[in-house]
């Protein structure tokens, strides 16, 4: 059993660190290519591919728990759970199209972005939108793959879509020419490249030998207990919708949590910086009072710029920060969604010894993770920061250094909350997971980082992310306890 876990997780987490390079890659790039304001830009996006993601992992890897613990059960024509969820996906993702098309600008003046901004990443958010299906119809492609017994396949898909990522980001923006817009696309394109590499799994006969020709003894393995979930035709069901976001709503929240933290962040960055403004126009009227009555000497001032600035530099730094935690994050829900297809089917064939055993190594797993990450953001914090600073910005620093040491304390908490929320998801007990997961994903956040931020300023914001995964934490053990007693 452990030989087969470290398979199923590391395999998953190989594949969600790939995943997580879509960003690092524009990350890097961008820095270089704008330097802090293409930062700002991509940091302002950040929580609309959260939200994309956030959905295609609820529909697709919710989708894909169900069919694994009806498949676990004995049912048969369970396949159009497969097409179903690419079904949802299409349509869910019909309204970020039209956003794309129509109204790029006002989202991300929405998001916060000034003028300056808008105008150097229009081009990146309108590519992003538009091609929103690909990014949701990945998580269905590569969930589906891991419950049908072909992690090796989801792995490689997810880590051959990175690959393209890079080397793309580098083409596109630098010897092509397209700056951010080439970015984009080399972003949108990567989950088609998963997708195509996850194909040969589920298409005809013929494909799948010649895919074992392809990769390797690994994947002739994985042809044990092979079920093959095939295209069926199927039509949308809200019924079969709901039921099945109901066990993807610990992945929604674990890609939607980065989202809503990223964009209430950023509000309270741009808002400390607006309040700085706001006193210092209130001192700048009583010094222009002043010199009026004393001297006819014109002021020359920039400190207006730098208090405008000073919000942007923030938000970049903040950029930093969020891009190096998504690949933590990518960590944890990598391990839990590499677990989930074991827990589903020790579940489903009611085997509760098995299910402790797996949730007792995937508890100590998370713990040990948890030690590595936070030991390498103190440890590495200047060498982390330098990656993305290519401007070599003293300000950028000065925000970044304090924030990532403080900010990646909640990783003492937030992998065991992500694992036992997930845990749940996977034994269909999905109201105490949703709970958990709004919870963490989005009020206790939000709540913790305003009210700490009029407290402390930008460090309150800093560990906000601790405190909310600690009230979370209480909530799950409370509502544990409270069952074990019952």
């Amino acid at each position: 059993m452990t030989k087969k876990f470290l398979k199923f997780v590391l395999q998953s987490v190989a594949g969600m660190v790939g995943v997580s390079v879509y960003i690092l890659a524009d990350t890097f790039f961008i820095s270089i290519h704008s330097g802090a304001d293409g930062l700002t830009v991509l940091n302002l996006v950040l929580p609309i591919y959260g939200l994309i993601y956030a959905i295609g992992a609820m529909i697709g890897i919710g989708s894909a728990t169900r069919y694994a613990i009806r498949k676990a059960t004995g049912e048969k024509n369970i396949d159009f759970y497969f097409t179903h969820a690419l079904l949802w996906d299409i349509i869910i993702s019909i309204p970020f199209i039209l956003l794309g098309i129509v109204a790029p600008e006002w989202v991300l003046k929405i998001m916060g972005a000034n003028q300056a901004i808008t105008d150097l990443g229009i081009n990146y958010i309108r590519i992003v939108l538009i091609n929103t299906p690909f990014f949701m119809m990945n998580y269905a492609f590569t969930a589906f793959a891991r419950n049908d017994n072909a992690t090796t396949i989801a792995m490689i898909g997810s880590l051959s879509g990175s690959v393209f990522n890079i080397v793309f980001d580098y083409i596109f923006m630098f010897p092509m020419g397209w700056g951010l817009a080439g970015a984009a696309l080399a972003t949108a394109f990567s989950p088609v490249v998963t997708m195509l590499v996850c194909c040969t799994h589920y298409l005809h006969e013929n494909i799948r030998k010649v895919k074992m020709r392809l990769f390797s003894s690994a994947v002739i393995h994985e042809k044990k207990n092979y079920t093959s979930i095939k295209f069926q035709r199927t039509t949308p069901s809200i019924h079969h919708l709901f039921s099945c976001c109901k066990l993807g709503v610990s992945a929604f929240v674990g890609e939607i949590s980065s989202a809503v933290t990223t964009a209430v962040f950023n509000i309270l960055i741009l808002g400390i910086a607006a309040i700085v403004l706001v006193f210092y126009f209130i001192g700048l009227v009583k010094n222009l009072i002043e010199t009026v009555k004393h001297t006819n000497k014109v002021l020359e001032d920039t400190e207006v710029i730098t208090a405008i600035a000073a919000g942007n530099i923030g938000v970049a730094a903040y950029g930093v920060i969020a891009n190096i935690s998504i690949v933590a994050m990518s960590i944890f829900n990598g391990i839990s969604q590499g677990v989930q297809p074991l827990i589903s089917n020790s579940y489903g064939s009611n085997d509760k010894k098995q299910v402790h055993q797996l949730l007792k190594l995937t508890i100590g797993l998370g713990l040990f993770v948890e030690i590595i990450i936070i030991v390498s953001a103190w440890g590495a914090t200047n060498f982390l920061i330098g990656i993305f600073n290519s401007e070599g910005n003293n300000e950028l620093v000065l925000y970044a250094y304090n924030g990532m040491r403080l900010y990646f304390l909640g990783y003492l908490i937030a992998g065991i909350n992500i694992i036992l929320i997930a845990y749940y998801s996977a034994i269909d007990k999905a109201s105490l997971a949703f709970i958990a997961s709004i919870l963490r994903g989005a009020i206790a956040i939000t709540i913790c980082a305003v009210v700490m931020s009029n407290i402390w300023g930008i460090n309150g914001i800093w560990l906000s992310f601790l405190a909310s995964e600690f009230i979370t934490l209480i909530v799950i053990m409370a509502k544990m306890f409270i069952k074990s007693k019952n």
